[in-house]
């Protein structure tokens, strides 16, 4: 770890992605601090923090990447079925601050998502830039949520949580979609999990991940304004 760069605050820079290191899959460099703009431009490079309190701030940008077209969003017949019964809303940027804390509240297995980090994203909420999306019942309470960044014809998923069962898979759907209406090109999950596999995300080499967000980054979507409108069709579809 002592090799790595270690970044200046007062120095707004990263090293290229292309060298992060193979072990830890994809630690980049350190220190460095979290303003609004140097997180901007991480994300515009396919760089992204992940880190702990004890830790200095961490740099990642992992090989291979987990992303989703959101054209080749899946849905399963299951899930088409909890479609149909139209047992969620999806709504964007109404509670941001209370999503990106229940993110990381509800991890079993601890979280990332520091103080700092909370502080620093709201910033970026407020420049529009970073976005919520929550997912609500049919009684009108919260049932699952995310947060992440908007920049060109790129959306960074960073987190989710879910607190009802398929509210995260509804809200996928929706998101995907919606991206899709709008132009959007790619959405980068970072790393794989299972889930995200059974709803159409699959890994590529970060080169090819570079090379996707190089062209589409600068490139405005159809919409900016992050305002939902698509809706699931219905059963007849």
């Amino acid at each position: 770890m002592t090799s790595l760069p270690w970044l200046d605050p007062d120095q707004l820079w990263f090293p290229p992605a292309e060298e992060a290191l193979d072990d830890p899959d994809g630690l980049l460099a350190l220190g460095g601090d979290l303003s609004t703009a140097r997180l901007k431009l991480a994300y515009r490079n396919g760089i992204f923090p992940w880190y702990s309190d004890d830790q200095p701030i961490l740099w990642w940008s992992p090989n291979p990447r987990c992303v989703l077209f959101p054209e080749e969003i899946h849905v399963s017949r299951s899930l088409r079925r909890t479609l149909n019964q139209q047992r969620f809303r999806v709504t964007t940027d109404q509670i941001f601050g209370r999503i990106i804390r229940l993110c990381a509240s509800t991890r079993a297995e601890g979280t990332w998502i520091t103080e700092d980090m909370i502080d620093s994203y709201a910033d970026l909420h407020r420049q529009g830039v970073a976005h919520s999306i929550e997912v609500w019942n049919q009684r009108g309470e919260l049932a699952g949520g995310m947060y992440g960044l908007a920049i060109g014809q790129c959306f960074f998923g960073e987190s989710m949580f879910s607190l009802e069962t398929n509210s995260s898979k509804v809200l996928m759907v929706h998101l995907a979609h919606q991206l899709n209406d709008w132009g959007y090109r790619i959405m980068d999950c970072q790393v794989e999990s299972h889930h995200l596999l059974t709803m159409g995300a699959r890994s590529i080499p970060r080169p090819e991940f570079l090379s996707i967000l190089r062209s589409c980054v600068d490139r405005k979507p159809q919409q900016t304004d992050w305002t939902f409108r698509w809706q699931w069709p219905g059963p007849e579809v």
